[in-house]
């Protein structure tokens, strides 16, 4: 999609890696000016530089996303660094070690809580309220298959966490759209990326796990959920609100 973002300026939380690098890396060869937050500045300086170094425009901002004034910060710096914001891609998430219900320490569903819905919740409140006072914008959630679609052992406040992420999303939707700002969700299953892999697990064994578990046979791409991503921050997809969003090889059809 050349151009299809241009003069708009994109945030993307959880930049410095993962999925959120390809959305990044995706919006900005799409046209957007890209700002890129986290708390590693390092991974979000390489992301920067894999963007400039591709022609394109972006920017590093430090921010803990689970504290309400770093990220009424971030919004206002990167409103400040480009002139707006059109587009905010919320994409930073956890997932401790498994463990059953009954075992799961209080600290890891803590942190899972704060990081991946309350985080995310922050994200949107500062984001919206500038792009309803700024001509509306879109807003792309990144969800998880587990939870809402399916389930899995060990995996319980992970997905509580991204549950929530999906009902939250179309809530926000609704409370939203008549402020000119559209919200949707992505769901991906496993991604080629060190959180879709159990521990020790081997490249290749996860791979021979997944050809056998999966109806795709394989691991999505981090560039195929960016796609799904910018299609649904996008025009193109004017008329979808409160979507969520699955992408995981028919994991969960």
């Amino acid at each position: 999609m050349p151009d299809i973002f241009d003069g708009q300026v994109a945030l993307v939380t959880g930049g410095g890696s993962g999925i959120g690098r390809a959305t990044a890396r995706a919006l900005a060869a799409a046209g957007a000016r890209v700002a890129v937050a986290g708390r590693t500045s390092a991974r979000l300086e390489e992301t920067v530089a894999l963007i400039a170094a591709a022609g394109g425009t972006a920017a590093a901002f430090s921010a803990d996303v689970t504290k309400g004034p770093d990220v009424e910060r971030l919004v206002a710096a990167v409103v400040d660094r480009f002139g707006g914001l059109h587009v905010a891609v919320n994409n930073v998430g956890v997932a401790t070690a498994p463990a059953p219900v009954a075992d799961i320490s209080e600290d890891a569903w803590q942190m899972t809580v704060d990081t991946n819905l309350t985080g995310l919740w922050l994200s949107m409140k500062y984001e919206i309220r500038h792009m309803r006072e700024h001509g509306g914008g879109a807003i792309v959630n990144v969800g998880s298959n587990l939870g809402a679609h399916r389930r899995a052992p060990g995996m319980g406040a992970y997905a509580a966490t991204k549950a929530a992420v999906s009902a939250l999303s179309r809530t926000a939707a609704l409370d939203h759209i008549a402020d000119g700002v559209r919200i949707n969700a992505v769901s991906p299953g496993p991604v080629d990326t060190p959180m879709s892999s159990r521990p020790g697990e081997t490249p290749g064994a996860k791979a021979d796990r997944l050809r056998g578990t999966l109806p795709a046979g394989r691991a999505g791409t981090v560039d195929e959920i960016a796609a799904a991503v910018l299609h649904l921050a996008s025009p193109a997809s004017a008329f979808m609100i409160g979507t969520d969003l699955v992408i995981d090889g028919g994991a969960s059809a």
